[in-house]
């Protein structure tokens, strides 16, 4: 899982995980970083502030003390599924190699549910290195996707745009949506004008060299979902095998596949390999489309519309939440991104769900959901919060976090 989108289809979507902002007053006084394990059914991630106009804070400070009439924002299942459990009588501090047993208020018996309140070595993020990326095709809003690209990447960036709109045409296309070139510090526009689905003209490409590639749904076809799509697809699979035919040239000892026989698996598995040296994110605007591209493994995917329409679903059913996406889909500020294992735990290690999210605090994270090294989804508000499972370090993390984008 190489990319957030099947993550947002279940966020924006209306089956497994939605966000919802709800008013608890029972929860006034509790700092937040209680109130994040307050909640088995659901994941808190931020507060509406009332104090400050209803402002939305999300992942706000551990220490941000709820106060009469703020409300919770979380990700829960539906809106009438979730609710605070009994309150923690006190905010514990961390110990290092401590296991504390929550005692709760108005009662005079500890419960069972422990959380591990140990501190963790925290682990920076890796440096940020200079990429090459590459635009296949061309979009009205192409400038909103190269400033988020600006506010993303590390300086020395790249991003190759290939076309068939003529270059003098694209800088005046890109002036009349705002965006200033010259101001670009992070990225350098490297403009290359060709048919993506002519093969000569992705062969003068370097495609070998590219981090990642986005495959557009090209304005031109944009009245028509099946040419769109079956565009996509065609320029898809031509650089995917341009792609492995160089892979197979540069690495000799995979050469044998080419003497295997021409069959829907050999060529198949070629492709895939292809797809481990580097991320091709189709834009997909037919649902139908998704399932040849899953299937295959050989490519990502953004289905677009969908996300769209799920997205406007979620806003027409409370105008709170557009606050809540404009800020996560946006290039700066908090956002949600998948992290490694290794930034949370040991290999092998015990522990339940709210152990994690407690650690997550320590990198201002809120850590929202998982996938193990085994499974092909990941599993976003999980259940049974507070019993303890065994780790791997294969596998990874579905967080919110406010440090990636400006590291």
């Amino acid at each position: 899982m190489s990319n957030r989108t099947v993550i947002w289809e279940d966020i924006l979507g209306f089956e497994n995980a939605e966000f919802y902002i709800k008013r608890w007053p029972e929860l006034d006084g509790l700092h937040f970083k209680d109130v994040l394990i307050s909640f088995p059914d659901a994941v808190p991630c931020g507060i509406k502030v009332a104090a400050e106009g209803g402002k939305i804070a999300i992942n706000p400070d551990d220490d941000y003390v709820l106060k009469e009439g703020d409300e919770v924002l979380v990700i829960a299942e539906d809106d009438d599924t979730y609710a605070p459990d009994r309150l923690p009588e006190q905010s514990l501090a961390f110990c290092p190699s401590v296991t504390t047993v929550l005692k709760w208020a108005g009662l005079g018996y500890e419960i069972g549910v422990q959380v591990r309140r140990g501190l963790f070595p925290k682990i920076a993020d890796p440096p940020k290195y200079p990429e090459c990326i590459l635009f296949c095709g061309w979009r009205r809003d192409i400038d909103d996707m190269i400033m988020v690209l600006e506010a993303c990447l590390a300086p020395g960036s790249q991003l190759w745009m290939f076309n068939e709109v003529p270059e003098k045409e694209r800088e005046k296309k890109l002036a009349d949506g705002g965006l200033d070139v010259s101001r670009l510090e992070n990225v350098e526009l490297v403009h290359h004008e060709g048919n993506a689905v002519i093969r000569r003209h992705l062969e003068n490409l370097p495609l070998e060299k590219f981090d990642s590639i986005l495959i557009l749904a090209d304005e031109l076809l944009e009245d028509s979902v099946v040419q769109a799509d079956s565009r996509s697809l065609a320029t898809l699979l031509l650089i995917r095998d341009i792609q492995s035919e160089r892979l197979q040239h540069k690495d000799r000892n995979s050469t044998s596949l080419r003497f295997s026989g021409f069959s829907h698996s050999s060529w198949i598995r070629q492709m895939q390999n292809a797809s481990d040296k580097s991320i091709i994110l189709s834009e997909i605007l037919d649902s139908r489309t998704r399932n040849l591209v899953s299937v295959s493994r050989i490519s990502d995917y953004v289905l677009s519309n969908e996300l769209v329409s799920m997205a406007l679903a979620m806003v027409a059913e409370d105008k709170q939440i557009n606050r809540v996406l404009e800020e996560l889909f946006a290039g700066k500020g908090n956002e949600m991104c998948i992290k490694p294992a290794e930034f949370y735990l040991l290999d092998q290690e015990v522990l339940c769900f709210y152990d994690i999210m407690i650690r997550g605090r320590q990198r201002q994270e809120i850590v929202i959901g998982y996938r193990t090294a085994n499974a092909e989804c990941a599993i976003i508000n999980p259940p049974q919060k507070s019993e303890p499972r065994k780790w791997t370090i294969n596998d990874v993390f579905v967080v919110i976090s406010s440090g990636e984008r400006n590291a």
